[in-house]
């Protein structure tokens, strides 16, 4: 654990001791004596915009943590990437293609010698452009990741094919106890089906200024990487929590099979209704699940309590040194396309993501490089696309909760 790490977590730890104490007395004094002294108000603010601010880390930890639960996907990805035929490829091999993709996002194909157009892959899809290496494919994903942290929850699978298709149980028998020597009948009902998760087209464009593009100095492959990734992100995040699946991905909340439990208040979330939520799923599937709320609804869960009194908000430092805060003992990503609370809202999902919720990369990222369209302003106009799938695949693994008594 890094030094910023330990101080982030014994920080997070003491803030939010001293935030519940002086919560406690807030209450206290409104209780005995229907007033609260404005320093103690401004004091609580103080402390959650402190915690807000470590807030960032602790979500580095626990994307860490749920990337750890789902290794053996990422080795599934891993394995796909080896089947490409850039995997066989020496260490030169993959620097030049790198130095010619770099080469052609600066200047164009007209800038390039021979070689360095070989070295380039022509897109196989119907928007023309190139495809950028895997290093740089794999460094965008990590960003987009970082970016939106529904990745980090959800199984992620990677294709070469425009859809994947996954074998589903929709129905099952049920054993029958037999007496020795007895007849057994058949046991029938057990189906399966094959579930397709198609890919969507996403793009972004960046438009970068040729004086940029002539000075050495500027990195226009991170800038590029960063603004694609951020762009990327912003949509995906978005269509993971509530995509409508008419081209783009379905969402958690939009899908109908996803089961719903009341808050126990017609306006707010309660402690009691977030237990409810926790028990209300298989506990095959609790083992590795998390809570997903947006930063609002964070703030609102620190203040809950309990039946019994009890915060179900705890801090990482009340548990073992680098495991991350959590609620109710679990985990929780950051989601801000998730609803804030409010009369009839769905401001929380709980449930093993992993299980729940696929999403599949078609493995291909291209780029075009489009020198007229903004020439007249002195730009150059790049245009990434790649596809991308998502769906709830096993909708008894999650559960949502809503604003509802």
């Amino acid at each position: 654990m890094t030094e910023e790490v330990k101080q982030a977590v014994e920080g997070m730890g003491k803030a939010f001791e001293e935030f519940k104490a002086t919560y406690d007395s807030r209450l206290d004094s409104l209780e005995k004596k229907g007033t609260v002294d404005p320093l103690v108000d401004d004091k609580i603010k103080n402390l959650e915009a402190d915690m807000d601010r470590l807030e960032e880390i602790n979500q580095k930890l626990t994307k860490a943590e749920l990337e750890q639960k789902n290794i053996s996907e990422k080795i599934d990805s891993f394995e796909t990437m080896l089947k490409r035929p850039e995997a066989n490829l020496t260490a030169n091999e993959v620097d030049t293609k790198m130095e010619s993709f770099e080469k052609f996002i600066k200047k164009g194909t007209d800038g390039m010698d021979e070689m360095e157009k070989k070295a380039l892959t022509v897109s196989d899809d119907t928007g023309a452009g190139y495809l950028a290496p895997p290093e740089y494919v794999n460094e965008l994903i990590k960003t987009i990741t970082e970016i939106t942290p529904f990745r980090s929850a959800a199984r992620v699978r990677t294709t070469n094919q425009k859809s994947i298709q996954i074998p589903s149980r929709t129905a099952t028998f049920t054993a029958q106890w037999v007496a020795e020597a007895g007849t057994r009948s058949e046991t029938t009902g057990y189906t399966t089906a094959l579930e397709e998760i198609p890919t969507h087209e996403i793009y972004a464009q960046v438009d970068i200024s040729n004086q940029m593009l002539e000075d050495s100095a500027f990195n226009l492959e991170a800038e590029m990487q960063q603004e694609f990734a951020t762009q990327f992100a912003k949509q995906e995040g978005n269509s993971f929590v509530v995509g409508d699946a008419i081209g783009k991905p379905q969402g958690v909340i939009t899908n109908a099979n996803v089961a719903t439990v009341n808050s126990g208040s017609g306006t707010l979330l309660t402690g009691d209704g977030l237990i409810t939520l926790v028990h209300s799923i298989k506990s095959d599937y609790g083992q590795n699940a998390s809570f997903m709320f947006n930063r609002t609804t964070l703030g609102a869960i620190r203040k809950l309590k309990d039946s019994a009194g009890q915060y179900v908000f705890q801090a990482g430092m009340m548990l073992t040194a680098g495991v991350p805060n959590s609620v109710l003992g679990y985990p929780y990503v950051e989601a801000p396309d998730l609803a804030d609370v409010g009369s009839s809202a769905k401001p929380v999902i709980f449930g093993d993501f992993s299980r729940g919720y696929m999403i599949v990369d078609r493995v291909n990222l291209s780029v075009l490089r489009d020198p007229f369209t903004q020439a007249s302003t002195g730009n150059v106009r790049y245009l990434a696309r790649r596809r991308v799938g998502g769906q709830v695949v096993l909708p008894e693994a999650l559960v949502i909760q809503v604003i509802s008594a």
